[in-house]
Order: structure tokens, then C-alpha cells, then sequence
């Protein structure tokens, strides 16, 4: 896999690739972004906020993907902009729920957590996959997460939300592939992205410890990373990078784990 300062000859693979990236003003969808764009790719971002320091506003579109209404934006000026599209990075995702107790949890809890988790990828697949289809090429990601298969006892809906994600990008690989369409997930773990950051300086200053003490806490509750530290962003932004370019096209339908050994199952 390329890295920023790589003079390869990968260091350009991307040259011509039209991408969407969701999620994409902070942690790992920025640091994707910024992969895709340094290995040649026209890169189109967008999050429910316009960032203030936003560089290229004709390559960012404002919407919550949660919803049919801003996929559906999303899914318009992404294709009218662009022309077409070859790569779909969906990022978007995340825990809303307000508390610890599953069984506080109403069905509008659950809908919400979909939504956000599944159904956007679902949605955008649906508005984009033709683009793909009718030109014979396309690559899909959608992240999903390790939670899947350790479910936290606070994050219930979301785990569910992400194993849903993955079985669906399993079965739908098998239905694209033969078009020339290539779909993976990939499952991180404990990433520290800004959100994180900010995360441990609350928990540090809660419990009136360290960042170092409160970042070792998140770890155990995961019950370890055996590499001893979080995944940094940009560590998830070159597996994707790898995943999209023509280095990987017998890789279909695979769910790649990045998680620093966190989990202990094959």
C-alpha cells in the first residue's frame, strides 16, 4: 500500500477516479479523502455540516445521509458533478443511543441507529450501482466495525446496525461482481480519531486521571489491543486506498479487520 511521501509508481494509481466519501470532514473519513486525492483521485465528500475550512466547495455536498432525502441529494449532484462515478467510500456511522439500557430502548432508538448504520449504504448503493453497472467497473466500501462481533453491552443496536452492514455487503458482492463491480467492508477497531481524542480528555478529566490512564481504559474495555495502541485514521485511509485501486481485484465480498489484534478469533 502507498503511503503519502510514496515516489512509486502507486503513488498516482488513482489518477482519473471519480470517488464519493462519506462522512468525510473528520477522522476517518478525512483522512480518506486525503489518501484518495494524494494517489490522483477526484474526490466528492460529504457530512450533514459544512466544515469552515472547506477548500473545494463544488467536490462537497451538505447532507444527512440518514435520511432518503439526503441520499437522494447526495446520489443527484455526486453524479452530475462527476459525470459518473467509480469508487463509493461509505463511512458514515456511529452510536447514538442515549443510554445503557437495552431494553429502554423504543423502536424509534433502533430505526435511528439503522438508519444511520445501514440503511444509508443501502440507499446509496441503490442510487449509484447503475452509474457502475451501465459502465462495466466500480468499487464499493462500506466500513462496518468490530463491534459486530463483540458487541458492547452500550452499544447493542449499533453492533447489530454494522453485522447487518457486513452480511448485506457480502451478498451483495455476489450479485455485482459478475457486472465488474467490486464490494468489501472493512471492520476497525479502536481508532483514535479526533472524536476519540476529545472522548479520553473527558473520561481523564471525569475520573481525574491522565489521557494515557483513560486511553488504556478504553483498550481493556475491549479487553486489549495487543499492539499496545489505537489505530491512527490515516492507517484505515491506505487499506481503503489499497482496496480501490487495480491492485486488488480478485478481493471481492472480503471483510478486512483492522484492529491491532483486538480480536482473538479467526
Amino acid at each position: 500500500m502507498t503511503t503519502s511521501n510514496d515516489t512509486s509508481k502507486n503513488a498516482r494509481e488513482l489518477d482519473g477516479k471519480r470517488v464519493l466519501v462519506t462522512g468525510a470532514t473528520g477522522g476517518i473519513g478525512e483522512a480518506t479523502a486525503l489518501c484518495l486525492q494524494r494517489a490522483g483521485a477526484t474526490v466528492m465528500t460529504t457530512a450533514r455540516t459544512t466544515p469552515a475550512d472547506l477548500q473545494i466547495p463544488d467536490l462537497f455536498i451538505e447532507a444527512d445521509v440518514s435520511t432518503v432525502e439526503g441520499v437522494n441529494r447526495v446520489v443527484q449532484e455526486t453524479l452530475a458533478r462527476l459525470g459518473g462515478i467509480d469508487a463509493l467510500v461509505h463511512i458514515v456511522g456511529g452510536s447514538s443511543s442515549a443510554t445503557g439500557d437495552l431494553l429502554a430502548l423504543n423502536d424509534e432508538n433502533w430505526q435511528k441507529t439503522l438508519d444511520f448504520n445501514l440503511f444509508s449504504a443501502v440507499r446509496l448503493d441503490r442510487g449509484l450501482l447503475p452509474s457502475m453497472l451501465q459502465q462495466g467497473s466500480g468499487v464499493i466500501i462500506h466500513v462496518s466495525s468490530i463491534s459486530r462481533r463483540m458487541p458492547l453491552n452500550t452499544t447493542v443496536p449499533y453492533a447489530a446496525a454494522k453485522a447487518a452492514l457486513t452480511t448485506y455487503s457480502k451478498g451483495l458482492a455476489n450479485v455485482v461482481a459478475p457486472h465488474g463491480v467490486r464490494v468489501n467492508s472493512i471492520a476497525p477497531g479502536f481508532i483514535e480519531t479526533p472524536a476519540a481524542g476529545r472522548l479520553i480528555e473527558r473520561l481523564a478529566n471525569s475520573s481525574g486521571t491522565d489521557s494515557d490512564t483513560a486511553r488504556k481504559g478504553l483498550m481493556d474495555a475491549l479487553g486489549g489491543i495487543p499492539l499496545g495502541r489505537p489505530g491512527r485514521p490515516e492507517e484505515v485511509a491506505e487499506l481503503i486506498a489499497f482496496l480501490i485501486s487495480d491492485r486488488a481485484p480478485f478481493i471481492i465480498g472480503s471483510e478486512y479487520v483492522i484492529d491491532g489484534g483486538t480480536l482473538r478469533t479467526i
